[in-house]
């Protein structure tokens, strides 16, 4: 029997605990899962009870609750991307609320070296430009430390992504300082920046630069600076680097000629597009079809429509037939810029080499037929289309009942609407609008109320739809009698509402027929219907017209309880009617309500305020000043202006000085001689006023307000 081996130890593996002790190059590493000799058991999750599942509990609205997603790392430290020292780099600024402090020198000076990789690897991953810029340089002034290409490109990325592009355009000068001379790269990063930016003239700048530092730009990086200049604007700035790079002797590609010639197209300057053209034919090759595209699309986007023609007819000549692409968008340019018939020329040419028609050219050429007043031929393109296999949209269908019902043939439309209906389209108020314009306009109210019973029944909200029709009616020239005649059968049948009162309203005010705006302001009270802010606004102005303040201010109140605002028309109108009266404090607590209200309040209410606060000098040729900007700025002085110099003269200057304002006035004709002698009396009377009010404050303050009464009951007993 063999001897057997005596039983082997088991292997007691060794476990660091705790953590290193830190040294000078070294810092302090924590230890991972093992760092101490607890056992870490994993976390079991909480058993959850799944209630079950019951398909008459079901509900297909309800979306189920999902599990959040995980939230992205809040710095860039947690990110796994980057090396430890990277990590521990950016969290030494976090530890210390980002911000460049002893701290923070203290915990890098721990690192053995820095590393031009690793500053960049930092400065890709740091947000805050300004730390980013304090770390670059301390990594800089290192011993036996030199910036590389790749730390400066990541500086220059920094600066930009934080929009501080002016103090990234200035990194050559410092490589240069740095003894490291940028190369081309440098300033193609930087025109990237600014080109993908559109700060063209940035852009500019840039280029210009990089002459001064002797750095000629590649074919490539002066195409990419010409487009950008070209793209924001700058064309003539562009034609400038191209005379530099004929200069230099550089031989043009396809993708240079191409960038000029947009851009001239863009500008209208079809001579010099020609020429650059031909230098095109003559060096490199004839544009094929996508290039004449590009140059119609230029032209027509630009309006130049005989621009795009000739060029059209360029494109013929080099003997390069048009696609579908460049039929459409050259009949798109003219039947919008008013040229259908050459636009349906095309057409035609297209059909005949048998092209597949996109069905938004017919209707372009529907709309641009119906705008001429050829609806004839729009009927026909109609047919037309039916023939070639396609349906018509409802875009093509609003077209020709509109057209239909400009050339009063209504009852055409209003089949064409039954076509719609049985085609199961779903049609809008832009369909129904011009036959219930036509039906008005002739008189036709069976009619008309048949079609908004119609409505009805296909859904439409035919309230708010009355409401867009108004709107329509009062917004042509001469309709707004034919509105309100429309308006008084509707209201017959119960097709009436409160918006329908204000868009009457606001055009009887505009037509300054202030008595019937009263009258359907009352109108509207006595059939029970409850006005909003909008009504209100529009009698504030109603009733300042007609002289009544109070009532104007009682409806400013309604306002005010309906937690509203009012319109800035009605401020300006009750303010003007407040100073008229002579309540001048009341107007200017009414500025000052507005202003506070209003996100942008009237200009002469911004001014009234100015001058109020210059007042306080007490000197009239301040108050010229400003009373002059306000007149250049297009504000003349009215009625607010005026009450706001009283106020303010009154309070803080003398009468001598709000004269000489008023007279100034008089002398450059902006008040007749009569309005100056009644805001003369209007200040005399409110200086009055004011210096009253002073004395009974004070004698309230002293309390000798009780004897002042007794003294006057003395003399009147007497």
């Amino acid at each position: 029997m063999p001897p057997q081996s005596p039983p082997l130890k088991p292997h007691k593996p060794y476990f660091f605990y705790g953590h290193r002790k830190p040294s000078q190059n070294r810092p302090v590493v924590r230890g991972g899962l093992f760092s101490n000799r607890q056992t870490l058991s994993p976390k079991t999750p909480a058993a959850t009870t799944t209630k079950p599942f019951h398909l008459r509990d079901w509900d297909p609205q309800q979306i189920p609750s999902q599990p959040s997603p995980p939230k992205p790392p809040s710095h860039p430290t947690l990110s796994s991307r980057l090396s430890p020292i990277a990590r521990f780099i950016l969290d030494a600024f976090r530890r210390n609320n980002r911000q460049w402090v002893p701290q923070v020198v203290a915990e890098l000076q721990k690192l053995r070296r820095v590393t031009p990789d690793l500053v960049a690897e930092v400065l890709k991953a740091e947000t805050d430009p300004h730390l980013a810029s304090k770390f670059f340089h301390w990594a800089g002034k290192q011993k036996g430390y030199k910036h590389n290409f790749a730390s400066y490109n990541a500086l220059a990325y920094c600066l930009n992504r934080t929009s501080m592009f002016r103090a990234a355009d200035n990194l050559p000068e410092l490589m240069e300082s740095q003894g490291k001379p940028p190369t081309e790269k440098q300033f193609e990063i930087l025109i990237r920046m600014h080109s993908d930016a559109n700060r063209g003239r940035r852009v500019y700048y840039v280029y210009q630069k990089m002459k001064r530092f002797g750095v000629k730009p590649r074919v490539f990086l002066f195409n990419r600076i010409m487009d950008s200049l070209v793209k924001t604007g700058y064309l003539d700035l562009a034609l400038a680097v191209y005379d530099d790079f004929r200069r230099e002797g550089l031989a043009e590609e396809s993708v240079t000629y191409m960038i000029l010639i947009k851009g001239l197209c863009r500008a209208g300057r079809v001579e010099e597009m020609l020429e650059v053209l031909g230098r095109m034919r003559a060096a490199l090759c004839k544009p094929d079809v996508f290039a004449y595209t590009a140059m119609v699309r230029a032209l027509v986007g630009e309006g130049n429509l005989d621009g795009g023609l000739r060029v059209w007819e360029e494109m013929r000549a080099d003997g390069v037939d048009p696609d579908v692409m460049a039929y459409v968008t050259l009949i798109t340019g003219l039947c919008k810029g008013g040229r259908v018939e050459k636009g349906f020329e095309l057409f035609k040419d297209m059909k005949g080499k048998g092209f597949l028609i996109d069905r938004g050219v017919y209707g372009v050429l529907v709309e641009a037929f119906v705008a001429a007043g050829k609806v004839g031929s729009a009927c026909d393109l109609l047919k037309d289309l039916v023939d070639s296999g396609y349906r018509a949209d409802l875009g093509i269908y609003n077209s020709l009942i509109e057209g239909l019902c400009n050339v009063k043939q209504v009852d055409k439309a209003h089949k064409l609407f039954q076509v719609i209906v049985q085609e199961s389209l779903e049609p809008d108020f832009k369909t129904v609008n011009p036959m219930l314009v036509s039906y008005a306009e002739m008189k036709r109210m069976g009619d008309f109320f048949k079609l908004l019973v119609q409505m009805e029944k296909l859904g439409f909200s035919v309230m708010d739809d009355l409401s867009r029709f108004f709107s329509f009616m009062v917004g042509e020239e001469g309709r707004v009698t034919l509105a309100l005649q429309v308006f008084e059968e509707l209201k017959v049948k119960g097709y009436s509402s409160v918006s329908i009162y204000n868009i009457l309203m606001e055009a009887l005010v505009g037509l300054g027929k202030v008595d019937q705006a009263l009258s359907l302001f009352t109108e509207m009270k006595q059939l029970n219907f409850e006005p909003d802010s909008t009504t209100y606004s529009v009698a504030i102005i109603c009733f300042v017209e007609d002289g009544n303040i109070q009532d104007a201010c009682e409806c400013h109140n309604r306002i005010i309880e309906m937690s509203c605002v009012p319109s800035v028309p009605s401020y300006c109108s009750l303010a003007r009617g407040l100073c008229s009266i002579g309540e001048i404090d009341a107007a200017m607590m009414l500025v000052r309500d507005c202003l506070a209200s209003v996100p942008s309040g009237p200009m002469e209410f911004k001014y009234t305020l100015t001058i109020l606060h210059v007042c306080r000098s007490g000197d009239a040729a301040k108050v010229m000043e400003v009373l002059n900007e306000m007149m250049q700025e297009g504000c003349p002085p009215n009625e607010v202006i005026c009450s706001a110099i009283i106020s303010g003269m009154s309070r803080y200057g003398t009468l001598e000085e709000a004269r000489k304002v008023f007279e100034n006035f008089r002398e450059r004709k902006i008040l007749s001689e009569a309005k100056t002698i009644v805001y003369d009396e209007i200040l005399v009377e409110y200086t009055k006023k004011k210096t009253a009010d002073l004395v009974l404050s004070g004698l309230k303050f002293f309390g000798l307000e009780s004897k002042l009464k007794a003294r006057g009951s003395t003399l009147l007993s007497s």
